[in-house]
């Protein structure tokens, strides 16, 4: 006979700066050391306490993996969840400890702390600082921030301003939610030329930044619940987003072939997406090999799958030419792929764009229609006449230079702050790398914690192990994610090396 669930009253406080899920820890430790859960009794199953809290299933799904994780619950599949047998020797009476400043620095909303979740059940990050790390002001050693200071303002100022004073009727009405249709001309003439990218301008759907690009693509073409692939670790923005739009999650492993498609395939052959960075891993840095390609083609074929493309930085490759694109290896039109303004002009323009499959073409625009987000047209058309005018090639070029400059000045300057303490392992290309805490020093670092002394420090770097599925698992590796486009001389690198190793010191 099925034993019912005590009658367990679980109460949660909004207005406490203790996140959700480490109270709803609390309540449960508190409620089995009182002696009102005994071993055995079976606890609310997650989608019923996540409605009796009006918290997201997430939340509670992270703090039930902590409990099981402790010692204090057991999961027993589609019996449920349970008390464990064998408790932790010592419970406290009194679980709530002081929260840590470093947590306390890097909280975002309630959906932010919610984890990632895969299939089967992994945990996902514990803190998630995007909302503060990423937006607002620009700071130093700010990863995906491109060289604020050396763009052309002057050139676009008079783009714009040549756009905003000829008073067509089109700049000023609402505007095409597919994207300004010379804008989408050029795009697909550029892809074609440097990437390898085959396409017609009608596959081309400009966008307001890549969060827009994965909600058009996945209102087109997901279903409800579908199991998607991430990389593991795997971009920030990206896993949060996907988790509010109800994908169930399966992270898969990064190696230096980048994402391993025989993991995804043990995992779980028949996800319908895979999200994935080719020519530079976010955040690890390394390109997926050929072999890597063809076989997760391969299964996006047989599996009649999606790959999302994620090409945010590919421009800037440091030794040889840019790579072609993934895209440019699809010949059964299972790949979408996805670019970006923000990295190679600048963030706050908003534009993003994808190049979706032909047969897909139809549902995307539908879609993009029914959404009704157009990006404005005055600012596109700017756009489309930096490229045609050759101003965004030469931009480029100087960039890939200036950036090579720039990014070994950071690495010379941490070399000499840090010494053997910190592996800096420079990736080809890309506007930012990860560096790890080396050997020795790894179960004592705290990177958390080091990135919130930073951004106290007004830096901008990140913690490594916040883009792992799970931060607390042993492969999750210790480390920060360093941005160096705007590093303007060697004078500032080093001052910021300085400020960095005082926070590791601290």
């Amino acid at each position: 006979m099925t034993v019912p669930p005590p009658t367990l009253t679980i109460e949660i406080d909004r207005g406490q700066p203790l996140p959700i899920y480490l109270q709803i820890c609390e309540r449960f430790k508190t409620a089995i050391a009182a002696g009102h859960l005994r071993p055995g009794d079976r606890v609310p199953a997650l989608r019923a306490l996540a409605a009796q809290l009006n918290a997201a299933r997430g939340t509670v799904e992270l703090a039930y993996t902590i409990l099981v994780d402790e010692g204090y619950l057991q999961m027993r599949g589609a019996a449920g969840t349970f008390v464990s047998s064998s408790l932790p020797a010592s419970l406290p009476r009194s679980t709530r400890e002081p929260v840590p400043a470093a947590e306390l620095a890097w909280r975002g909303t309630e959906e932010d702390q919610a984890p990632d979740v895969s299939s089967g059940g992994q945990a996902a990050a514990r803190r998630t600082p995007i909302a503060v790390a990423m937006s607002g002001e620009p700071r130093p050693l700010q990863p995906g921030l491109p060289g604020l200071d050396v763009f052309p303002r002057k050139v676009w100022n008079r783009l714009v301003s040549h756009h905003a004073r000829g008073g067509a009727q089109a700049m000023l009405a609402y505007p095409d939610p597919a994207g300004y249709r010379p804008l989408r001309e050029h795009i697909a003439t550029y892809l074609g030329l440097s990437r390898g990218v085959t396409c017609l301008p009608e596959q081309v759907f400009v966008t307001s930044g890549y969060r827009a690009t994965l909600e058009l693509v996945l209102r087109s073409l997901a279903r409800s619940n579908d199991r998607l692939w991430m990389e593991d670790p795997g971009y920030l923005l990206a896993r949060n987003f996907l988790i509010e739009a109800g994908m169930q999650l399966v992270p898969v492993p990064v190696d230096e072939e980048g994402i391993d498609v025989e993991q995804g395939m043990r995992l779980d052959p028949q996800a319908r997406f895979a999200l994935v960075t080719p020519s530079h891993q976010s955040p690890l840095g390394v390109t997926l090999s050929l072999a890597r390609r063809a076989a997760l083609l391969d299964w996006a074929q047989k599996a009649s799958g999606w790959i999302i493309e994620d090409d945010y930085d590919s421009e800037f490759r440091y030794s040889g030419r840019p790579l072609p694109a993934l895209k440019s290896l699809d010949r059964r039109d299972r790949v979408i792929y996805c670019g970006t303004f923000s990295k190679v002009m600048f963030p706050g323009l908003r534009l993003a764009y994808a190049v979706v499959p032909e047969r897909a073409v139809e549902r995307v625009a539908r879609v993009a229609h029914s959404m009704n987000a157009g990006s404005p047209t005055l600012l596109q058309a700017a756009v489309a006449d930096f490229m045609v005018n050759g101003h965004f090639a030469r931009h480029l070029k100087r960039m890939r230079a200036l950036y090579s400059q720039r990014r070994m000045l950071i690495v010379r300057a941490l070399e000499k702050e840090f010494g053997p303490r910190l592996m800096v392992d420079l990736p080809c290309g890309g506007i930012q790398f990860a560096v790890q805490f080396a050997a020795g020093s790894h179960a004592q670092v705290d990177d958390v914690a080091v990135a919130a002394r930073a951004r106290d420090a007004g830096l901008g770097v990140l913690p490594l192990s916040i883009w792992y599925a799970n931060s607390r698992a042993r492969r999750a590796r210790r480390g920060l994610v360093i941005g160096f486009a705007n590093v303007a001389d060697a004078a500032q690198a080093g001052r910021l090396a300085r400020i960095l190793r005082q926070c590791l010191d601290n």
